[in-house]
C-alpha cells in the first residue's frame, strides 16, 4: 500500500508542478475513488503532500534565479490565498459537522470539484476567443486570492485548476507564469489551512508512515516535473492540462455516484 500512495503522489506531483495546479487535484479524487482513507484523512494528507511539493519548488525557483514571480501581483494574491485557507477549513469542519455521514461531505466535495473543473476545461478550449484583463490593483488581487484559498482548502487539492484560469483571465499570464503563480498561491493556502488543523486540533487520525511516503512522493514528483517543465513549451503544458481536466471529470463524476 505504502508503494501504491507514493506512485500516486509522486506522478499527481510531476504533472502538479508542470500545470501549476499543485497534484492535489488528482491525489485527493484518485484516493477518494479507492476508498482506502476516509474523506477527512484524504484531505489532510492530500494537503500536506502538496504544501510539500509547492514548498519545495517554489523555493527552487527562488534561489535558482529562475522565478517568474511580480511580487506586485503575487504577494497580496498570497495573502489573500492565507486567508482564504483558514476560511477553507472552517467551511469544511462546519460541512463535516452538519452531516454524520462522511460519505456526504465526499459527495459535496466531488460535486464542487466536478463543476470546477468542467468549467476550467470550457475556459481552456474557448480561452484564444475569450478577453483577458492586466489587473495591477492589490485589493482586487487579495480578493482574488481568497476565492482560490477558500476553494483550494475546502476541497483539498492544494490549489487546482481554477487558480490557473482566475490567472489566465484576470492577468493574462502565459502558461508557464501561472503555473508558478498558481503554487506560490497554493503555498500559501496550505501552509494556513495546516496550522489552523493544528491549533483546532481537527487532524485527523492516521499512519505517520503514509503521511512520510506521500510527503516524499510530492517532493520527487516536484522535482521530477520541474525537470520536464524546461524541455516543454506553453502549447504542450496546454494539453497535457486539457487531457489532465477530461480525466478528472471522469473520476469526480464517479465518485459522486460512489459517495450517494
Amino acid at each position: 500500500m505504502s508503494f501504491f500512495f507514493f506512485i500516486i503522489c509522486f506522478l499527481a506531483s510531476i504533472v502538479g508542478a508542470i500545470c501549476g495546479i499543485g497534484g492535489g487535484v488528482i491525489i485527493k479524487p484518485v484516493l477518494d475513488a479507492t476508498g482506502v482513507l476516509d474523506v477527512s484523512t484524504v484531505s489532510f494528507l492530500s494537503g500536506c503532500t502538496v504544501l510539500s511539493m509547492t514548498a519545495y519548488s517554489v523555493a527552487r525557483s527562488k534561489l535558482g534565479g529562475e522565478s517568474r514571480l511580480d511580487l506586485h501581483i503575487s504577494f497580496p494574491l498570497a495573502v489573500g490565498a492565507a486567508a482564504g485557507g483558514v476560511l477553507g477549513k472552517w467551511l469544511f469542519q462546519m460541512v463535516k459537522n452538519m452531516s454524520a455521514d462522511p460519505d456526504c461531505v465526499g459527495a459535496v466535495q466531488a460535486g464542487c470539484l466536478l463543476a470546477v473543473t468542467v468549467g476550467t476545461l470550457v475556459y481552456t478550449l474557448l480561452k484564444h476567443k475569450i478577453k483577458t484583463h492586466r489587473v495591477r490593483n492589490r485589493l482586487v488581487c487579495l480578493v482574488i486570492g481568497l476565492a482560490l484559498g477558500v476553494m483550494s482548502s475546502f476541497l483539498g487539492i492544494g490549489g487546482g485548476p481554477v487558480n490557473l484560469v482566475l490567472l489566465f483571465y484576470f492577468f493574462s499570464m502565459g502558461t508557464k507564469t501561472a503555473a508558478e503563480n498558481s503554487l506560490y498561491i497554493i503555498l500559501f493556502s496550505q501552509i494556513t489551512g495546516l496550522l489552523q488543523s493544528i491549533v483546532t486540533q481537527t487532524v485527523p487520525s492516521f499512519a505517520v508512515g503514509t503521511l512520510v511516503v506521500m510527503v516524499v512522493g510530492g517532493i520527487a514528483g516536484g522535482i521530477a516535473g520541474r525537470a520536464v517543465t524546461k524541455r516543454l513549451s506553453d502549447q504542450t503544458v496546454d494539453h497535457l492540462f486539457i487531457g489532465l481536466m477530461v480525466l478528472m471529470i471522469g473520476i469526480n463524476a464517479y465518485n459522486i455516484v460512489k459517495f450517494l
